[in-house]
C-alpha cells in the first residue's frame, strides 16, 4: 500500500486538483433534482413526491442525450490543448454552441409534443400523472439554457479551468433551493404551487447560469486568445460530425444507462406511490454519490485527452489507474454510508414512514452497487479521453438491456422480488459495465507505448 501511495502520489495530487471543482459542478445537476425531492417531500406529501420520481426518471434520460452530445467537445478541446492548436479550440467552441443550440430545442420539441402526451400512458397512478404533467413542462424548457451553459462550462474545463463553473453550480444551486422553498411553500405572499414550483424554480437557476457562465468565458482574459476564432464564419461540417462523432456515441451511452434507471422506475411504479417514493429517495442518494463519481471521470477525459494529445502515454496510463484508486476509496466510503445509516438518510427526504422503511432496503442495495458505478465510469471517461467511444457504447447498451433490465423485470416482476429484484438487476447490470470497461481500457493502452514526451509543459 505505501509504494503504490509513493508510486502514484503526484497523480493523486493532480488528479484531484483538476477534479474537486468538477465534482462540485457535476453535482449540480444532480442536486437540483435532490433539493426538488427534499422540498416536495417535505413541504407537499408523498404523491407529490412519487410525481418528482416519475418526472426526473423520464427527464433525466432526455436530459443526459443533451448533456452526452455537450460532452464531445471536452476530449476535443483537450487534445487541441495538448497539441498548442489555440485556434482550433475557439473553431471548436462555435460549432458546439450551434449543436448544443439545435439540440436543446429538439430535445424540448420531444418532450412536449411527445413525453407529455406518453406519461398518461405508463400505468402509473392517476394523481401522481396529474400533478407531474406541468413539472415536466417547465424541466423540459429548462433543457434549453442548460445546454448553453453546457457547452462554456465543457469548453472551459477542457482547458483546465473548472473553479468557475463550480462557483456558477453552487451559487445556482443556492439559488434553486431559496426559490423552491417560496414557491412550493408560497412564502412572501406568493400562492403555493406545489410540484410546479420546483420547475419554475429550477428554470429561472438554469437560465441564470447560462448568462454568467457565458459572460465569464466571453470577457475573461484566460480565453481571449482562444475565442478569437469563435465566428460563425468558422462553422463547418467538418468540425460538427467531429464533434457529433464523440459526442453521439457519449450520449448513447449515457442514455442507456440513465434510461435502465428510469426504466426500473417506472416498473417500480407500478408497485404504487409509496414505492415510487421510496425508489426517489434511494436513487437520488445514489445519484449523488454517481455524480462525484463522474466528476471525477470527467476530470480524467480531461488528463487523458491532453495526454493523449502529447502523445505521453505513460503519464495516461498512472494519470488513468490514479483515477480508479480514488474512486474505489470513494466508494467505499459512500458504501459505507448507506448501509450504516440506511434507516437515517431517508428521512432527509420524507416524514412517511412507509417510504422510509422501503427507501432502507433499496440503500442497502445502493451501497453493494457503489464499487461498481464508480469504476465503469471511470473507465468511460479514461476511454473518451483517448476518443474510443463506439466500443464503450456497445459495451453500455449490453450491460443495461441484455443484462441488467431484463433481469430486473425476471426478479421483480415475474419472480415477485419487488423493488429489491428490480434494483439487483441494475445491480448486475453495473457490474457487467464495469469489468467490460476495465478491460477495453486495458486493451487500448496496450496499444501505445510507454513512452513519456519531451514537453509535457503546456
Amino acid at each position: 500500500m505505501k509504494s503504490t501511495i509513493s508510486t502514484y502520489k503526484q497523480y493523486y495530487r493532480d488528479n484531484l486538483k483538476l477534479a474537486i471543482p468538477v465534482v462540485i459542478s457535476q453535482l449540480g445537476h444532480t442536486l437540483v433534482h435532490t433539493a426538488d425531492s427534499v422540498i416536495v417531500g417535505h413541504f407537499a406529501g408523498t404523491v407529490p413526491l412519487a410525481a418528482v420520481s416519475l418526472v426526473n426518471s423520464v427527464f433525466t434520460v432526455i436530459l443526459v442525450a443533451g448533456l452526452g452530445i455537450a460532452y464531445g467537445l471536452t476530449p476535443l478541446i483537450a487534445q487541441a490543448h495538448g497539441k498548442r492548436d489555440i485556434a482550433e479550440c475557439g473553431k471548436l467552441l462555435i460549432n458546439s454552441l450551434i449543436i448544443n443550440i439545435i439540440s436543446s430545442v429538439v430535445l424540448f420539441c420531444f418532450i412536449y409534443f411527445g413525453t407529455l402526451i406518453a406519461i398518461d400512458h405508463l400505468d402509473q397512478d392517476p394523481a401522481v400523472v396529474q400533478q407531474a404533467k406541468p413539472y415536466l413542462a417547465l424541466l423540459g424548457i429548462s433543457i434549453i439554457p442548460l445546454m448553453v451553459f453546457n457547452t462554456f462550462k465543457q469548453f472551459a474545463e477542457g482547458l483546465h479551468f473548472t473553479r468557475q463553473a463550480m462557483i456558477i453550480s453552487i451559487a445556482g444551486n443556492l439559488l434553486n433551493i431559496c426559490l423552491g422553498i417560496t414557491f412550493v411553500k408560497g412564502l412572501f405572499g406568493i400562492e403555493p404551487m406545489g410540484v410546479k414550483g420546483v420547475g419554475w424554480s429550477t428554470l429561472i437557476d438554469r437560465s441564470l447560469m447560462a448568462i454568467v457562465m457565458t459572460y465569464y468565458v466571453l470577457k475573461s482574459h484566460n480565453f481571449h486568445k482562444h475565442i478569437k476564432t469563435a465566428r460563425i464564419t468558422n462553422v463547418s461540417w467538418k468540425r460538427i460530425k467531429g464533434i457529433l462523432k464523440l459526442g453521439g456515441p457519449v450520449a448513447m451511452q449515457y442514455t442507456f444507462e440513465v434510461s435502465a434507471f428510469s426504466g426500473a422506475a417506472i416498473l417500480i411504479g407500478t408497485f404504487g406511490a409509496v414505492q415510487q417514493a421510496a425508489h426517489q429517495v434511494a436513487i437520488s442518494l445514489a445519484s449523488i454519490a454517481y455524480m462525484m463519481s463522474s466528476g471525477i471521470a470527467a476530470a480524467t477525459t480531461i488528463q487523458s485527452g491532453t495526454n493523449f494529445g502529447k502523445g505521453d502515454f505513460k503519464t495516461l496510463r498512472m494519470s488513468a489507474n490514479a483515477s480508479y484508486h480514488i474512486v474505489m476509496a470513494f466508494m467505499c466510503i459512500t458504501a459505507s454510508c448507506f448501509i450504516a445509516f440506511n434507516h437515517i438518510l431517508p428521512m432527509i427526504y420524507s416524514d412517511d414512514q412507509l417510504v422510509i422503511s422501503a427507501a432502507a432496503t433499496l440503500l442497502v442495495i445502493a451501497g453493494i452497487f457503489q464499487f461498481f458505478d464508480g469504476s465503469q465510469v471511470i473507465g468511460l471517461g479514461i476511454l473518451r479521453g483517448m476518443g474510443d467511444v463506439n466500443i464503450p457504447t456497445l459495451i453500455t447498451f449490453v450491460a443495461y438491456w441484455i443484462v441488467g433490465i431484463p433481469l430486473a423485470w425476471l426478479l421483480g416482476i415475474i419472480l415477485e422480488m419487488g423493488s429489491t429484484g428490480i434494483w439487483y438487476g441494475l445491480t448486475a447490470g453495473l457490474l457487467c459495465s464495469s469489468v467490460l470497461l476495465y478491460f477495453r481500457y486495458r486493451k487500448m493502452i496496450a496499444r501505445y507505448p510507454m513512452t513519456v514526451c519531451v514537453n509535457k509543459e503546456i
